[in-house]
């Protein structure tokens, strides 16, 4: 059982986690507001409400914490950089790392990336995580910056990261359009995949400190390679969006 701590954890993707994780691990649960977030999931947790956009409010919080799951942040593509990104995508950020230089027990930050920092590749291309950066909003330039953020403290403070480059991440089936064209299905990510992706991010012993790998389903046509966390983690994903759809292709 480790400790982890998971920032946005009131999110669509933070819920899931914790189901996930809370009987075989020591959760922390930070958000700014838990009134909506699901009791059964609050019990034999730590709840933890705060701003982490300021710094002071990190003073303490990685005590005892092995692993950290950085999902806290603006998601949305339309995002302003003044209005919506630079508090919760560049200052929160920024807070985890100065905190975590002083964190004794810390052994990785597993961080949420996106597809966003890549996906102004044209739709025909399946992209590799060696591959140029290429965002196609502010949204997923703030995750190439945090990339490089996690890429310096990883080499020059010795904070190991783990960035995974979500895709269309959906937590169940239903969510995924019937009607959904070849490149829709193309970004399709599971829950399920995601949840197995983290345990082995968790899991994994790494040969360098800093790593990022995409994020997606075993989709007939990948828009992001496989291969990176299938190699580097042992990533092995189950759901199909093509076959969901019913495409067998």
């Amino acid at each position: 059982m480790s400790h982890i701590l998971i920032t946005g954890a009131t999110g669509k993707i933070g819920t899931q986690l914790t189901k996930h994780l809370k009987n075989q691990h020591d959760l922390t649960l930070v958000d700014v507001d838990f009134s909506n977030f699901p009791e059964f999931l609050k019990e034999k947790t730590k709840i933890v409400e705060t701003d982490l956009t300021k710094p002071k409010n990190w003073e303490g919080l990685l005590d005892n914490i092995e692993y950290v799951i950085q999902l806290a942040g603006q998601a949305s593509p339309d995002a302003e950089f003044y209005n919506d990104l630079l508090e919760l995508n560049y200052k929160l950020p920024h807070n985890l790392y100065e905190e975590a230089t002083q964190a004794k027990h810390l052994k990785r930050i597993i961080f949420a990336s996106s597809i966003h920092a890549v996906d102004a590749y044209p739709d025909n291309i399946q992209i590799k995580v060696a591959d140029q950066v290429r965002p196609n909003d502010l949204y997923g330039v703030s995750k190439v910056y945090l990339e490089g953020l996690a890429s310096y403290h990883a080499y020059m403070n010795g904070i190991e990261s783990i960035g995974i480059r979500i895709a269309d991440y959906k937590t169940n089936r239903n969510e995924l359009d019937e009607n959904a064209d070849k490149n829709e299905m193309a970004s399709y990510f599971s829950a399920q995949d995601m949840n197995h992706l983290v345990d082995c991010c968790l899991e994994a012993e790494l040969q360098e400190p800093f790593l990022v790998v995409n994020g997606i389903s075993n989709n007939t046509f990948p828009r992001l390679s496989l291969k990176e966390a299938h190699v580097a983690l042992n990533y092995q994903p189950k759901d199909n969006a093509f076959k969901e759809n019913g495409y067998f292709l």
